[in-house]
């Protein structure tokens, strides 16, 4: 998931996204605390995606969201 495909999303897409990934890494620890984690990798793509789509919702409250082009 890149950021810029979160820029396109309205800020209730974006907590859809937010609440299915946090139910993700809830059942990633879960499964982890079972002794099942399958994909260990996963624990730090969730939690990147997690940071993303929190930045972009907040970039949004903040008005910043369409107006980020990159580094100046």
């Amino acid at each position: 998931m890149k950021a810029k495909e979160l820029l396109d999303r309205s800020p209730a897409e974006l907590g859809e996204e937010l609440l299915k990934l946090r139910r993700e890494q809830f059942n990633l620890r879960m499964a982890r605390a079972t002794g099942q984690a399958a994909k260990p990798d996963q624990f730090a793509k969730v939690r990147k995606n997690i940071a993303r789509v929190k930045t972009v919702l907040a970039q949004a409250r903040q008005g910043l969201a369409k107006t980020s082009g990159g580094k100046a």
